[in-house]
């Protein structure tokens, strides 16, 4: 009986060293969410009057372009639908860049690698309207080195649900390398590119 006295109380401190040398496991960081100013109307007005040159001497669509400034966080408009002709913007929208090695990510990481599901700056030549997997969508052509393996990485211009029409505090969702809107607002845009008797261009930059 006596022997069992002693025995029980160190068994359990025994126990206890036990319990405080479990590990602790260590919950995976979340990047803090950086927001950046809104999209500079500067930089725009600069990328405009490159593109309109550009677009003129190679030939393509001299009155419609499409540009993305991705130096601007995603909850913000980011996407806009420009009148080079009458030198202002029709519309705006928020568009989804790609996730890259980690969606969580607000900064944009750029690459021209296949199977990087990253965005690539540069100028395209918007091609083939076809309908796919996300519906109505629109085969990127990259006239640039840095995304000259858009076409067959095939990253398109499309459509998502995940895409709001208004701005979001907390950032939107991610695609596999694709600019992705809004149906409904990219549905007001498909018109314009329907109709243009030239291939329309689009600029992604930063």
């Amino acid at each position: 009986m006596r022997l069992c006295h002693y025995i029980f109380p160190v068994l359990l401190i025994m126990l206890a060293a036990c319990e405080e040398k479990k590990p602790v496991r260590e919950q995976p960081s979340v990047p803090a969410v950086v927001k950046t100013p809104p999209m500079s109307m500067q930089k725009l007005s600069r990328k405009v009057k490159e593109l309109r040159e550009y677009a003129r001497r190679k030939g393509y669509n001299t009155r419609y372009a499409c540009f993305i400034d991705f130096g601007v966080f995603s909850g913000n408009k980011r996407f806009v639908f420009f009148d080079l002709e009458k030198d202002k913007p029709v519309s705006s929208a928020l568009v989804c860049h790609g996730q890259g090695p980690d969606y969580r990510m607000e900064t944009v990481p750029f690459s021209n690698t296949p199977g990087s599901l990253c965005s690539s700056p540069g100028r395209y030549r918007i091609g083939g309207k076809y309908s796919g997997r996300f519906g109505t969508a629109y085969k990127l052509h990259g006239l640039d080195e840095s995304n000259s393996n858009a076409f067959e990485r095939f990253v398109v211009l499309h459509g998502h649900s995940c895409v709001p029409m208004v701005e979001s505090e907390g950032g939107i969702c991610r695609s596999d390398g694709c600019p992705t809107l809004n149906p409904r607002y990219f549905s007001t845009i498909q018109p314009y590119l329907d109709k243009a008797s030239k291939p329309v261009l689009l600029w992604v930059y930063r």
